[in-house]
Formats: C-alpha cells, structure tokens, sequence
C-alpha cells in the first residue's frame, strides 16, 4: 500500500495566486476542516503556516491539514458567496457554522375570505395572503396577534371552526371577537377594522391613532357615544402598544448584529428592529473554533444568516469588519435595494447597539452558568452510581398513552452541553396490545438501537428507563440480544415509596439494592431533569397522534376516497352516520362512486 505524501506548505504556497477567492483545508481521511475566504489568498493563506502569532486553536487545525487547494474568484464578492456555499454544504469542523436553521416566522392575513383572520404562519410564502415580517420568534408573532385579536376583535379561529358555529364561542363573550361567524358585524365594518389591522401591524399606529381621534371626534358630535366610547378604547390601547415597543421614531427597518465570546463560547444576538419597533432578539450560541476576534466572528456569521433570507435596509454591528463593503454589494443585490452594514453610529443606533449588546453578553453568560452546572452534575451521578468515568451522552426512554390507545414512546438525549434535540426521537408503537408498556419499551429500545447499529446514531455512555425493576429487565434483554450490553451502562428510574420528586431510586443491572441519590444531590437534580423532558416529548407525541387520531374522518382511511368524494358521499347522505347506515347498492347512487369502491366503504364501517 503506497503511503500517502506528507503535505509541505512551501510546495502549495509556490502556486498559490494573489488573486480573490477561496481556500480549503482537508484533513487525512477527505474531510473537509476549513473553509475561508480572501481578497488576496496568497497572503492570507501564507498567514496560517508562519512559525509565531497563530493561537492555540489554529496551530491545531493546521497540524491535521493534510492536503490544500484554492479556488479563485473575480472579486471579493464572489468569493463570499462561494464561501458561504461551501460552508453550508460541507460544514467544515473549524467554521463558524449557524446551526439554527428554523425559518423566521410571519404574520399571514387571508384575502380570499369574507372575514379573514391574522395568523401566524412559518415556511415558504406561496400561499395566497398577504405576509407580515419577518418576526425574531414566535413569541413576537403570538404577542402582535393578542394585540390584534384585543384592539380590533377579529377572529382567529380556523375556517372549520368558524364555518360551523350556530352561536357566537366564548372569544365573542370575552370580548376578544366581534361575532362574525354569526354575522353579528357586517362584512364592510370588518373590513374596516382589518385595514386597521393592517396598519398597526405595518408600523403606522401613529397615523392610526390620529384618525381614530377624528373619528371619535365626528361620532361625539354626531352625539353616537357609544362609538366614540369605541374609537377611545382603540386609541388607549393602541398607546399602551406603542408605549411596550416604540423605540425610535423615524420608522426605521434595521437588524441589529452583536456577538458576545468567551474563552471558549461565542454568542451571536440578532435584534430586530421594524418601523421602529423592538421586535425582539434571536439568539445562536456555539464553540469559537479557532479563538476568531469579534470582528472576524461577526464576518462568519453575517452571509451564513442573511444569504437566501430577508435582509433589512440597514445592518448595525457591534464590531468593524474587513469585508464590510463586499458584504453590503451582496446583500444589495440579494435583497434588490440598497443595504447598509454600519458599527460606527451615533445616537438612537448607537443606544440599539449598547442594549442588544447587554442582552447578548446575559443570554452567554446564563448559558455557561448552566453548562457550568450541568457538567458538575454528570459528575456527581457518575459518583453517585460508581462508574469508572464520567459519561459525555445520556440517552433516556419513556412510554405515553391514553389507556392502551396510541402508545408513543420518546427518546431524549442530553451531553454535558444540555439536551441535544435534533437528536431526540419519538417512536409510535404497533402490533403490541394497548396498556403493554413492557412490549412497547421492548419496541422502542429495538428499533432504536438497530438504527445506531446500522451508523444512523451515536451510541450513548449511559441509557436511564423510566420504570422499576422489570423495565430495567426488558431492557437487558433488547441490549444483549443486540450485544450492546457490555458498552452501555443500563440504569432504571423508579419514584420512591411517596413517589416524590427527589425520591428516585436508580436501579442498575446486577445490583441487589438501588441506589438513592438523594434530593438535593446534584445527580438527583440531573435525573429529574431528564426524564421529564423524556416524559413531556412523549406526552407531547401521544396528544399529537390521539388527536389527529380522534379528529380524522373515517372516510380518510378508505384506499380511493379523496377529498372531492368524501364530499359528495356527504352531501349524498347528510352525515357519517347515514354512510354508515347505507349499503352498496345505496352507495353507488352517488356520483364518482363505483361498484367496487361502494364495496370497499361498506367493509370499512361493517367488517
């Protein structure tokens, strides 16, 4: 077998160009460690092999490069974008990469109803509607969406519930809807509180409120104070808004860009900032992977957040960066208008910064105050159940249903950095009979680790069942026949004798008694935490699929029956439950409805 060539950076760096474009590093096995960017690669690139000034993190990556290569670009610019492609592709180990990749939520208005509702909304925008935002979280969107539904009662129930009330629900008794289900507003007066509605929503409450109070002005002197009294509760409301999120009052549309490092942790803050309006922060925490400065972090993450996404009119930073003015010609033409990336403002800007800044710093240091904590409690457990070593993953099972009927069992995971979502699974049990949580465990735990197994998960170091002793045993069983069981520490969580909280008992295979933590042990503290976020995602799952269950038409299941049929068998009958009663002769009478899928409708509900 031929040994592969040491790399020599001399011998790349002899052909390397002085032109724009991008540089990437691989280690011995092809994978890719870094991707960077460089107005000048040959002296960007001849920076990373001089023999002082490189920092601890960078003199590592470089020692694992093992091979090199440059592609050149005609500008600046387009080494950027190539730079963020193939970051977002490959996913380098040294980058910065922005793992939070969840779309910014709106608010959607519906245009083809006669009553249409605001609502929230999160995706592609290809439905009909007209769209408001982006919004930082979904907490900014439910919190505009309460305003709406208190100032101007418009409904925001779905189009099934709203086609088929007799009688006004309880949001109308609240006082948080007009009525229209019933026609208790005519189509034009909510109309009019929808353009409302749509101008508070837009950012110009101002211009509202001012013609609110001519309204009310006219309806006083036409001597209709009952809707003057109408048109002053609208505008106090509207002040007490614009009292909770105004912070400027040029209408300004910016997005406000910090970034908050610690030795070994950096946190990324975007705060927007809408028709002057505080929508509200979004916050990214990961590993600095090569000790970047402030300027050079904010210069990674930028492209990652905005290329492919909405891009306001003005960006403000924390800190300067080098690739500013290729940046704003991406983002300008990205965005289709004129894009600013400024740090060095003055006044109201300046105050934007200051505050996103200290909310930033928080959200980092609240994060390694808990990372602190939650390592201090991988070692005490590890203590608490005599293990050799500490275990860097946790994996923990629990079972949900509703007496026997849809049975989900979940899987959390939780490293020394907290919990790992992306890695958690729910499991919807079949075949075992309901109220079995033995076999559905016995399940669960055989589809899970056949899957890691076959290289689609990593194994854990400890796995905790939520049960006694006789769900501990079930799962010896799983893990031996898989010959897992001499790599994985097997522990059972059973509530004490008063089935308190604090009074677990941790049951181990082979040991005759188990083993009690304690309340105020830090191990305590790390199975609570566990196994109630196991127990919440599997409730979460079970409820989910009970009522998709429950809420489904039994005609949805029938092999044949669309939605345009489903409707007609309806129309034909009047109701599920003369469906049910009719036979197949009575069947084909309706439209669309052959012998054979008469037939098949009439087994459904009769075998």
């Amino acid at each position: 077998m031929q040994e592969s060539v040491p790399f020599d950076p001399t011998e790349f760096l002899a052909s390397v160009s002085e032109k724009p474009g991008v540089y990437i590093y691989y280690d011995e096995d092809g994978e890719t460690l870094y991707v960077g960017k460089a107005r000048n690669l040959k002296k960007r690139v001849t920076s990373y092999f001089r023999k002082t000034g490189l920092n601890g993190k960078t003199r590592l990556m470089v020692s694992k490069i093992c091979r090199a290569e440059t592609q050149q670009t005609q500008t600046e610019s387009e080494a950027l974008l190539l730079e963020h492609n193939l970051i977002k592709d490959r996913k380098p180990r040294y980058n910065i990469l922005l793992r939070d990749d969840k779309s910014y939520p709106y608010i959607r208005l519906t245009v083809k109803d006669d009553f249409p509702r605001f609502a929230f909304y999160r995706g592609r925008r290809s439905q009909p509607g007209k769209y408001f935002g982006p919004y930082p979280g979904a907490a900014a969107v439910r919190e505009m969406l309460a305003q709406i539904q208190k100032i101007f009662l418009l409904r925001q129930c779905r189009d099934s519930f709203f086609r088929n009330r007799s009688r006004p629900c309880l949001q109308y008794q609240i006082k948080r809807c007009s009525g229209s289900c019933v026609g208790l507003i005519s189509k034009e007066d909510y109309a009019e509180d929808v353009r409302q509605a749509r101008a508070m929503v837009s950012g110009q409450d101002v211009s509202l409120s001012k013609e609110l109070m001519v309204k009310m002005e006219q309806a006083s002197a036409a001597l209709e104070f009952e809707k003057a009294a109408e048109y002053r509760d609208r505008i106090a409301r509207l002040q007490r808004v614009r009292e909770k999120q105004y912070v400027a009052n040029d209408g300004s549309d910016a997005d406000v860009v910090t970034v908050a490092t610690d030795s070994t942790s950096v946190c990324f803050g975007v705060t927007q900032i809408r028709q002057g309006r505080n929508l509200g922060g979004r916050f990214s925490i990961q590993q600095n992977p090569m000790d970047l400065n402030p300027g050079q972090l904010l210069e990674a993450f930028l492209s990652q957040n905005y290329l492919g996404s909405e891009i306001p009119k003005e960006i403000l930073l924390s800190d300067a960066i080098e690739s500013r003015a290729s940046l704003q010609q991406v983002f300008s033409l990205e965005a289709g208008t004129k894009v600013e990336i400024k740090s060095q403002v003055r006044s109201q800007r300046a105050r934007w910064i200051d505050i996103a800044m200290i909310n930033t710093q928080d959200r980092l240091r609240v994060y390694l105050n808990e990372h602190s904590q939650i390592s201090s409690q991988f070692e005490a457990l590890a203590q608490c159940l005599s293990l050799e070593e500490i275990p860097s993953r946790i994996e923990c099972f629990d079972i949900s249903h509703t007496m026997g009927e849809r049975t989900v069992g979940s899987c959390v995971v939780f490293d020394h950095q907290g919990a790992i979502k992306s890695d958690y699974r729910k499991f919807n049990i079949e075949g075992v009979t309901g109220g079995d949580d033995y076999a559905a465990m016995e399940q669960v735990l055989t589809r899970r680790y056949k899957r890691v197994l076959q290289d689609e998960g990593k194994l854990p170091d400890l796995v905790l069942i939520d049960g006694g002793k006789g769900q501990l045993g079930i799962a010896e069983k799983v893990l031996e026949e898989l010959q897992l069981l001499d790599s994985v520490i097997l522990v059972g969580v059973s509530k004490g004798p008063e089935r308190r909280a604090g009074e677990e008992q941790l049951h181990m295979v082979g040991a005759r008694k188990p083993v009690y933590p304690g309340g105020t042990s830090p191990a305590s503290h790390l199975i609570q935490r566990i196994r109630d976020e196991a127990h919440r995602f599997a409730i979460t799952g079970h409820r989910a699929r009970r009522d998709k269950a429950r809420t489904q038409s039994s005609l949805e299941q029938i092999e044949g029956i669309g939605e345009k049929k489903r409707r007609e068998l309806l129309r034909h009958f009047g109701g599920l439950s003369e469906i049910k009663r009719a036979g197949v002769e009575d069947l084909t009478g309706v439209p669309g409805i052959s012998p054979k899928l008469a037939e098949r409708i009439y087994n459904q509900f009769h075998n």
